[in-house]
């Protein structure tokens, strides 16, 4: 659907003098023809009267030469005269729209020289058709337009008519060029495709080079705009570009990735599926690190976010049990925490989840790493039912690592009470209510 105009006031036109219509029938008289081989007076009353809700929509700006004759030719009852005004107002918008866009870039679309003469010699069906290709007009705006190219063509005085139109007809004729390409004066800037991606791949950016290249993109419409922000992910999962340029990718996706379209995201997702299916695993694992870096890890599948859970968990334990652990710990939980904050954690990389966090959380007969201590009570927090249960079956499971320090260290003990402490009782399943009401008596 298109976006609703604004409500602005109508020009208030002059009232058909009464000297108009008459002379209409003395000229029919004149030339001894039929008064009914023009419009009626009725029809062009209501013609005129319905102009000015039509040229409101029109910016002051567009409301020129064309637009004038146009009304002219509406007060003799010229209707045929006046689509062809209308029409070619429409057309001169969009060739107007697609130099704004720029020719060179338009070259770069078409793949093929492109330039102002190209752009006059256009047909008017084939400017409609760059029009809808560099979304200059929707789908919509491109039907509805393509008909009035028909009407111009065969109920105009553009050519030899195949009959005549009415003031409704008319008036329907001039509410689609008006909305679909004379409503606004704006057009979307392209953005220059080798330049583009010459930036990204170059040293990293400025701060005013980021700047430049988020404006740019937002400027542009959403069909390019995915074209590029679709080859920026190719170019982040390549395993030959440099570190700098992954940098550029990650920083322009992430300052445009709150208007990414539900287009854009399934390319996406297409794209990351395909590398999987060819088994390119460096891109795949690439794509992997992409989606996750920019918080878009509920569009992969659940496989996808266990393997990604599952590392994320696989190098906090690796560090927890590692040297220099108290040390090195805050900045894997951070980690971790950000990722439960972008997705629930998968059920199968649950267990090993809250195992973790959990036995980091009371830490061993040495003490914690206080550092990240923050980031595991917001993860203990924001523990499911499910994970609350996990948590309380560990500790009273003989076996599990918790439950062994929790025995073995008192410091443990305390901790883990304090973790019980963090989880509102209302998220308690019921077939732990029991253990996790002991385990607060420890």
């Amino acid at each position: 659907m298109s976006t609703p105009l604004p409500t602005v006031a109508a020009p208030v036109l002059p009232a058909l003098p009464a000297t108009v219509l008459p002379a209409i029938s003395a000229l029919t008289s004149a030339l001894n023809i039929p008064r009914s081989v023009l419009a009626s007076d009725d029809d062009i009353e209501h013609a005129w009267m319905g102009l000015p809700r039509e040229l409101r929509d029109i910016p002051s700006a567009l409301r020129g030469e064309l637009i004038a004759r146009m009304c002219v030719a509406v007060s003799a009852g010229l209707f045929d005269s006046a689509m062809n005004y209308a029409w070619n107002a429409a057309i001169i918008q969009l060739r107007a729209k697609v130099r704004t866009f720029g020719l060179p870039i338009v070259a770069q679309t078409l793949q093929a020289d492109f330039e102002e003469k190209h752009l006059m010699e256009l047909q008017d069906s084939r400017l409609l058709d760059l029009a809808l290709k560099l979304n200059l007009v929707n789908e919509e705006g491109y039907f509805f337009l393509d008909q009035c190219r028909d009407v111009r063509n065969d109920f105009s005085a553009a050519h030899p008519t195949l009959g005549t139109v009415n003031d409704r007809e008319f008036t329907t004729f001039l509410n689609r060029c008006v909305r679909y390409a004379l409503a606004d004066a704006s057009s979307p800037r392209g953005v220059d495709i080798g330049a583009f991606i010459a930036a990204i791949k170059g040293a990293r950016f400025t701060a005013n080079q980021n700047v430049v290249w988020i404006q740019r993109l937002s400027d542009t419409h959403d069909a390019q705009r995915q074209l590029l922000i679709v080859m920026v992910h190719g170019i982040y999962c390549d395993p030959n570009t440099s570190e700098p340029a992954r940098l550029n990718a990650l920083e322009v996706c992430n300052a445009l990735k709150a208007g990414f379209t539900a287009a854009l995201r399934s390319d996406l997702v297409n794209k990351h599926s395909e590398y999987g299916a060819k088994g390119d695993d460096a891109r795949h694992s690439a794509s992997l690190q992409f989606f996750e870096r920019l918080g878009l890890l509920t569009l992969l599948n659940e496989s996808e976010q266990h393997a990604i859970f599952y590392r994320a968990v696989e190098r906090l334990w690796t560090v927890h049990t590692g040297a220099n652990n108290f040390y090195n710990e805050p900045s894997f939980a951070e980690r971790l925490l950000e990722l439960s904050k972008q997705s629930a954690v998968p059920e199968t990389a649950q267990e090993q989840f809250v195992h973790a966090v959990v036995a980091c959380m009371i830490g061993n007969g040495y003490g914690v790493s206080w550092a990240a201590v923050p980031s595991y009570e917001q993860l203990i927090r924001s523990f499911s039912p499910r994970e609350v249960a996990i948590m309380v079956a560990a500790a009273t499971t003989p076996t599990t690592l918790i439950a062994k320090r929790l025995s073995a260290f008192q410091s443990c003990r305390t901790r883990f009470k304090g973790a019980l402490g963090l989880i509102d009782p209302s998220t308690v399943p019921n077939v732990s209510k029991a253990a996790y009401d002991q385990l607060l008596r420890l």
